[in-house]
């Protein structure tokens, strides 16, 4: 039995982890969009 939670927390952690953070870098590349997007339409409004 302890083989069993041994083996959960040795992959469920980094799966967890993994999981979390593709999250929060995917909503930060959303905002890294947006603002180039943004930035593009200022400068072609500057020209």
């Amino acid at each position: 039995m302890e083989e069993i939670y041994t083996g959960i927390a040795n992959l469920g952690f980094p799966i967890v982890l993994s999981i979390y953070l593709l999250v929060r870098i995917e909503g930060k590349l959303n905002q890294l969009t947006e603002s180039i997007y943004e930035l593009a339409q200022t400068i072609g409004n500057i020209k």
